[in-house]
C-alpha cells in the first residue's frame, strides 16, 4: 500500500472525505450562479487532489472532477451570456 502525504493536512484525503466535505459546503438551492460556480470550481480542485491522495479511488475521483468541471463550465457560460455589453 502506498501512502501519500498531503500538502494540506486539513484537506480531505479520501474520496469519501471529499464527498462529505463538498456536501457540507454545498450552496443552498437559491444560491447565486456565482456561488454555484465557486462551489463547482472548488469541487474540481478537491477531486483532483484526491486522485493523488487516494490511489484506490483515482478513477472515480477523475470522473467526479470531470463532472464538476463540466457543471462549472456550464454555469460560467450562462453568466457570460447574461453579462451586459460584452
Amino acid at each position: 500500500m502506498t501512502v501519500t502525504k498531503a500538502t494540506n493536512p486539513e484537506a480531505p484525503q479520501t474520496l469519501m472525505q471529499a464527498h462529505g466535505e463538498l456536501v457540507r459546503i454545498r450552496p443552498g438551492r437559491d444560491a447565486s450562479s456565482t456561488a454555484w460556480l465557486a462551489y463547482y470550481q472548488r469541487s474540481v480542485s478537491v477531486y483532483e487532489q484526491i486522485t493523488k491522495t487516494d490511489p484506490g479511488h483515482e478513477g472515480e475521483a477523475r470522473y467526479w472532477a470531470h463532472r464538476e468541471r463540466a457543471r462549472a463550465q456550464n454555469i460560467a457560460a450562462r453568466i457570460r451570456a447574461l453579462a451586459p455589453g460584452e
